[in-house]
């Protein structure tokens, strides 16, 4: 199957919801006092999906390949900073393991992009 733009990116689909999550998880009280916090997580979120987008289009499977490692490491970002969130009980565990295996799955589709670019 060929992809013809990035929206159609099982993983940029994923990076899409998490952020969504992300962004609705910032608003509550508390963490939305959070400055540094609140975009820092949101940044990170925003940068998967931005960096499979550019990758996309970045001319050549070489370079796609270092746009998903760049996605792959912001996932992982994510799910550190929602330990922070946790610890700082602006999310409950529930909305923590949600987002965190959101991200997992994300992660999960990116590593299998890149091993399917590499053939």
């Amino acid at each position: 199957m060929k992809i013809d733009r990035f929206e159609e990116i099982e993983s940029w689909k994923g990076a899409r919801d998490l952020t969504s999550e992300i962004y609705r998880m910032t608003k509550k009280d508390g963490f939305v006092r959070d400055f540094g916090l609140k975009d820092q997580i949101q940044r990170a979120s925003v940068s998967i999906m931005a960096n499979i987008a550019e990758g996309f289009d970045s001319g050549s499977k070489r370079n796609f390949i270092l746009f998903l490692n760049y996605a792959y490491r912001s996932a992982s970002e994510v799910q550190s900073l929602l330990y922070v969130t946790l610890d700082c009980n602006y999310i409950t565990q529930n909305e923590f393991e949600f987002a965190y295996k959101k991200a997992t799955d994300i992660k999960n589709l990116i590593g299998g992009f890149i091993k399917y670019l590499r053939k």
